[in-house]
């Protein structure tokens, strides 16, 4: 089997491996030429064998709206294009009308595992036709956890579908990670009582009702830097966890625990927040609480 694959940052360079190694051909394209098997897309295309099947593997928003622009200028009906960047499940509706305009299929794949995809596999979440999925299932196998398919692979719906299920993944990922990162803060906080906190993480990775990959990852670090030492606590976010609150309030489910995390991960990109220095504020206004002076006054 044949395939293009389009965008080969660290993430996307382990699927190519991955691939090669499942005997998979891949023709790779990326800006950077000294990784990239072909000058251009036109290039690509010409490459590759119809039926084409395209995978696009980069960042979300104006940058796979203009490569999936240009796919359209330079494959043909019956190829298909398969988005597995982060972006948001609405855009799967607009890529699909469009590419749809010259016959050509479109399939989102929501995918988890990170740089471990490499060793590990790729979780994939994906939405299509079933005459579209079943067509690139070899890719798909070749890129999932080994052992049982469904336990790391699902065809979740039609289009739009793949990249949902991968917004709510995420929504959960932000949660455990904070929850982990409170509990750390926690036993940090008492070592008069606790005198090893890595080891009660690493001690968690059996055979308790807490144990993940996450924990596993946390340990990880743990051990490389015991006090995160050589780390700020600034955390980003890439736009899922908003979306999946975003969505919660259009169909008012709620979702205070996944709503609390990404609030506290705005919190950590504050020196000086300005919520909390009105509460000191107020707190001296009504009970003449003593405040702490600000370091830049």
């Amino acid at each position: 089997m044949q395939m293009g694959l389009i965008g080969l940052g660290k993430m996307g360079n382990n699927m190519r491996t991955r691939l090669d190694q499942a005997g998979i051909e891949v023709v790779g394209y990326d800006t950077n030429p000294a990784v990239s098997d072909v000058a251009d897309l036109n290039e690509l295309a010409a490459r590759l064998t119809a039926p084409r099947t395209v995978w696009v593997m980069v960042p979300a928003g104006e940058i796979t709206d203009s490569v999936i622009t240009q796919l359209k200028g330079v494959l043909d009906a019956g190829d298909l294009v398969i988005d597995g960047g982060n972006s948001r499940f609405t855009e799967d509706f607009k890529h699909s009308a469009d590419l749809a305009e010259k016959g050509i299929d479109f399939v989102d794949a929501g995918v988890s595992g990170g740089v471990w995809g490499l060793k590990n596999g790729y979780g994939l979440m994906v939405g299509g036709s079933n005459e579209q999925i079943e067509r690139v299932m070899p890719i798909f196998d070749a890129l999932r956890p080994e052992g049982p398919r469904a336990e790391g692979f699902v065809h979740v719906g039609e289009v739009g579908a793949g990249h949902y299920a991968k917004m709510v993944h995420n929504g959960i990922e932000y949660a455990l990670m904070q929850a982990y990162g409170e509990g750390y803060e926690l036993l940090d906080a008492r070592s008069d009582i606790i005198k090893d906190v890595t080891g009660t993480f690493k001690a968690w990775q059996r055979g308790t009702v807490v144990r993940s990959w996450l924990l596993e990852l946390l340990v990880r670090a743990l051990e490389e830097d015991p006090e995160f030492e050589n780390i700020e606590g600034y955390v980003a976010d890439s736009g899922e966890g908003r979306w999946t609150i975003e969505e919660a309030i259009d169909h008012a489910v709620p979702v205070p625990t996944i709503s609390a995390s990404i609030f506290a991960r705005f919190v950590s990109r504050q020196e000086q927040s300005p919520a909390m220095k009105a509460v000191a504020a107020l707190r001296q206004q009504f009970g003449g609480h003593a405040t702490k002076p600000s370091a830049d006054g």
